[in-house]
């Protein structure tokens, strides 16, 4: 009979045992790390809409009206479209809902929107943002899932 290596033996042993620690932790590490990632991406999304919400403040109150691309003089719609291409696309991932106040009442959608020279402007965005990881969109359960969020801008209508 041959004699068998005890040190070969126990190598087999280890390598076993880290296979099973790594298929037992893996699940945990990667919940973990996508988890992380869905936060930072959450963070992400209301940033670049506050962003967005400001530069499309900023564009109402001064009054231009260069940005529709049909040239139309209606400045809502210019303003709305600078509001999403500040976005960097999450206006559109996210459902975005626009309301505004003009001295602090609702505008209805529409021409006066924004209001007029001197006017106190508000504008507020609603998101719906998807979220990446089942267990962190489990806490998010009463919007389905997904993490919603407001952001504002208030500024004053420059004369024009």
């Amino acid at each position: 009979m041959l004699a068998r290596n005890p040190a070969s033996h126990a190598t087999r042993r280890h390598r076993g045992a880290s296979a099973v620690e790594f298929a037992l932790v893996a699940p945990i590490f990667f919940l973990l790390l996508f988890s992380i990632v869905d936060f930072g991406a959450m963070m992400w999304a209301n940033l670049t809409m506050q962003h967005a919400v400001r530069e499309a403040a900023r564009y109402a109150v001064t009054g231009q009206k260069g940005l529709d691309p049909n040239q139309s003089p209606q400045r809502y719609r210019a303003v709305l479209e600078k509001l999403e291409q500040s976005s960097l696309g999450v206006f559109n991932m996210s459902n975005a809902q626009v309301s505004t106040w003009v001295n602090g009442s609702s505008q209805p959608s529409g021409a006066g929107m924004f209001g007029t020279a001197g006017d106190i402007v508000v504008i507020q965005v609603t998101c719906n943002w998807p979220l990446l990881t089942p267990v962190v969109a489990a806490f998010y359960k009463p919007t389905n899932g997904k993490y919603r969020f407001s952001v504002a801008a208030t500024m004053r209508n420059e004369a024009f």
